[in-house]
């Protein structure tokens, strides 16, 4: 990849509580540093005057289609438009066809993006089966198989009686 200097951007960085101009080195894909003025012979220089310089940023609610709903966009172009606009991580939502309700449906998801996606994809999977809000899924499960969240995502739980406290192992009511 080699090393790349970002010269005289505003760096944002809230982690750090930084709000600074500043030179940005990148060696081999990754910050090597930041200072107020660097010089690196031989390093491809773009001038960021003007602009932002920022981590990247993160989406958290995407709907990347695929499984089965291609045709709508798939994770390779929503890796790809992602990463056009400044995110490095996108969270997908579970709305595909078969539902990621199943740790099966969630291996699929982060194979394809470990092939296809230069975003880092994390899936949220259906706290429903089919998304259709009357079963729970095996959350312990699809979270072993590396979901990092649940959402029906708009749906509703329709029954949160025989639903969630029947189903959910930390409900008081459980049995």
């Amino acid at each position: 990849m080699g090393r790349i200097l970002i010269r005289r951007g505003r760096v944002l960085d809230p982690s750090s509580d930084r709000d600074e101009t500043a030179d940005v080195l990148i060696e081999d894909g990754r910050v090597a540093a930041v200072e107020a003025s660097l010089e690196v012979p031989g390093a491809e220089v773009i001038d960021a005057r003007e602009l932002w310089v920022a981590p990247g940023f993160v989406d958290l609610h995407t709907h990347l289609r695929e499984p089965g709903q291609e045709y709508k966009e798939d994770i390779a172009s929503g890796g790809r438009a992602a990463v056009a606009g400044g995110f490095t991580t996108v969270a997908c939502m579970a709305n595909t066809h078969p539902a990621n309700d199943d740790p099966a449906v969630t291996d699929y998801i982060l194979d394809r993006a470990r092939q296809d996606s230069p975003a880092r994809v994390l899936p949220i999977a259906a706290a429903t089966k089919g998304l259709e809000g009357c079963v729970m899924t095996e959350m312990s499960a699809i979270l072993r198989a590396g979901a990092v969240a649940f959402s029906d995502d708009g749906k509703t739980i329709m029954d949160r009686s025989s639903c969630m406290r029947r189903t959910a192992p930390w409900s008081a009511t459980a049995s």
